[in-house]
Formats: C-alpha cells, sequence, structure tokens
C-alpha cells in the first residue's frame, strides 16, 4: 500500500502505565517510615504504673483516713484521736458522707485497730468505704 496505507509491521503506542518504578518508590517510602516512626515519640522516659481499673471521677481529692504503723490516726494529714476522727466524721455535709472515704492503713497494723477505725467511719455516717491497697505481683501469691 502507499504512505498512507496500514502499517501492521510496526508497533504502534502502548497506553499502559509501567508500574514497576512507582512500587519501587512506595516500597522505598515504606521502608523509610518503618525506620523513622520509632524516632518521631522523643520525650521524657516515664516508666508508668499499670492499672486494671477505670479513673475515678473526682472533683475534689478524696478523703482519706490513714493509720499508721504505730498505730496513729490521720484524718487527711491532720492526727487525731478515735473520738475526734468520730466528731470530725460526723460534722461533715452530707454531699461528703455519699461521696465516701477512704482507709489507708500499714500492714503492720492489728487488725483490731483497723476494724475500730472502720467502726468509727461508719458510726459517722460514711456508708462507702473504700481500702487503699497495692496490689500483689504475680508469682508472690
Amino acid at each position: 500500500m502507499g504512505p498512507l496505507g496500514n502499517n501492521r509491521g510496526k508497533r504502534g503506542l502502548v497506553a499502559d502505565i509501567n508500574v514497576t518504578p512507582l512500587v519501587d518508590v512506595m516500597l522505598v517510602l515504606l521502608i523509610i517510615f518503618m525506620v523513622t516512626a520509632p524516632m518521631m515519640t522523643q520525650g521524657l522516659e516515664v516508666d508508668l504504673p499499670e492499672a486494671t481499673t477505670k479513673a475515678l471521677r473526682q472533683q475534689e481529692e478524696p478523703l482519706v483516713v490513714t493509720i499508721k504503723k504505730e498505730g496513729d490516726v490521720y484524718l487527711k494529714k491532720e492526727k487525731v484521736t478515735s473520738v475526734a476522727l468520730q466528731q470530725q466524721l460526723r460534722d461533715m455535709p452530707a454531699e461528703v458522707k455519699k461521696e465516701g472515704i477512704y482507709l489507708r492503713a500499714d500492714k503492720n497494723v492489728p487488725y483490731g485497730v483497723v476494724t475500730l477505725t472502720m467502726a468509727d467511719i461508719h458510726a459517722a455516717g460514711f456508708e462507702k468505704l473504700g481500702m487503699i491497697t497495692v496490689p500483689a505481683e504475680k508469682g508472690k501469691q
């Protein structure tokens, strides 16, 4: 045929996209991000404690009664006697009594002292009493 004829012997233009270079670039970017991602979390090293419960919703510092190893009883951070503890707790408003109170006692305090303090707290009108403890380590049980 002539110059305007059909050229079946020559290859025509290919309209396909070559994806091999695209895949190579994506793999290089993936490796770069995998290497640099751990470096982006820089900051202060802090060994955070583990907790298995939700945080308590409280607006103020909780009311804590502490019994030290010697048997001394403290309301918040003030040393009190058994009678003064019961009187101060009884004089608190009903809203505080609804929130509850926490008892933190040394593990070497005799059981009788802890139960007497719990009885004083209950006699003052508190129905919610929480015990502050440290969770036991696995394997020491």
